[in-house]
């Protein structure tokens, strides 16, 4: 059986990429098709693997792939997949709209539907000028038009989320299998000093609305370690007091000792899944998230964790409070995070495809 796997591009890591790497553990010689391959920025792994892109890298080495947004459809259409048995495409935007044979399987591992013609196309022209925001509107309007015909080309979706689920359902009227994306549980560990501070890690843009995180904390005299940066971090820094501490970018293992010792995580944003928080339960280490998007899926509420219903300081601080007075068990909360751990994505990806093959294989002998 011939497989290729097919992804929006490979720029920079993140949970996305994993995703592709887990998928090449299981199908090692199946080719990767992209429309922008940057080995610099990308796990060493990589290199090692087949990698086809498209007409749009052969310009030059693109450093803002995004520029490329319009011709992105194009680029995925022109892939010829005449050779392939099964093609797994893994998407936040375009990959699913590869052309495959009637009797290709086409499988599409879904992060999220394309986020700038749907839940943020307002978020994505917010700030811009009147004719620019005008322009970019008529684009993505064609763009969810092509967003949903592209939907029909894919025979199984597989969203990443519950959440992610019932946005496939909501914008393709098309059901799909939820398999969580994986985690590398085994870079964690329990540790046995328990720190004084709370702990939030990231880019710091604003849709992961650390302001809430670090007003809470301000508010209550609670330490607060946040590590990462971005647009925000100016902003935030002026919203924090002396007990939030700012300490940018860190290596892994820094992050991995700051995780592994807080209180708990602090995740104040809404994520089509959410990484990190299985990272910190990994650790053995309870969540304090706003109770939507994937982490209903990966946090149980009073066992691995405590949700705040609503995007507000206050229902966050009252989350704060109220998880001051519980008992969580490291040991449990690590066990629990070990279902979202690499091999069991592995595992449930390999069975899918095998599962789906064989009733394919099963209905065109009839």
């Amino acid at each position: 059986m011939k497989i290729a796997i097919v992804h929006d591009w490979l720029t920079n890591m993140g949970g996305a990429e994993q995703v592709i790497l887990n998928l090449k553990e299981i199908y090692k010689d199946a080719p990767i098709y992209t429309t922008f391959y940057n080995p610099e920025k990308m796990d060493p792994k990589f290199k090692e693997y087949e990698i086809k892109t498209s007409f749009l890298q052969k310009k030059k080495m693109v450093t803002n792939h995004k520029k490329y947004f319009p011709l992105m459809p194009l680029a995925f259409e022109k892939f010829n997949m005449n050779d392939y048995d099964v093609v797994i495409s893994s998407t936040t935007c375009c990959a699913k709209g590869v052309i495959t044979k009637p009797e290709t399987i086409h499988i599409c591992y879904c992060n999220t539907p394309m986020r700038y013609a749907w839940e943020m196309r307002d978020e994505y022209t917010n700030g811009m000028g009147k004719l620019k925001k005008k322009l970019v509107e008529i684009l993505i309007h064609y763009m969810r038009i092509w967003d949903v015909a592209s939907s029909n080309r894919v025979d199984y979706f597989i969203a990443n989320s519950t959440a992610v689920k019932q946005r496939i359902k909501k914008h393709y009227r098309r059901d799909a299998t939820v398999i969580n994306p994986p985690v590398r549980c085994d870079k964690f560990n329990i540790s046995d000093i328990d720190g004084d501070y709370y702990f939030v890690i990231s880019r710091l843009v604003s849709y992961k609305r650390f302001d809430l995180a670090v007003q809470a904390c301000s508010e209550l005299g609670k330490k607060l370690i946040v590590i990462g940066d971005g647009p925000e971090k100016e902003r935030l820094m002026k919203l924090a007091n002396s007990n939030v501490i700012f300490m940018g970018r860190q290596p892994d293992e820094i992050v991995e000792k700051y995780m592994s010792e807080c209180k708990a995580l602090l995740f104040p944003g809404e994520e089509d899944f959410g990484i990190v928080p299985v990272e910190a339960m990994a650790c053995g280490r309870p969540v304090i998230a706003y109770g939507k998007g994937g982490v209903l899926d990966s946090v149980i509420p009073d066992k691995t964790g405590v949700f705040f219903e609503e995007q507000t300081v206050e229902s966050l601080k009252e989350a704060i409070l109220r998880f001051e007075t519980m008992n969580f068990d490291k040991h449990e909360i690590r066990k629990h995070a070990l279902k979202f751990d690499e091999k069991e994505f592995r595992k449930n990806i390999e069975e899918f495809v095998k599962k789906v093959s064989e009733e394919n294989e099963s209905s065109s002998r009839r």
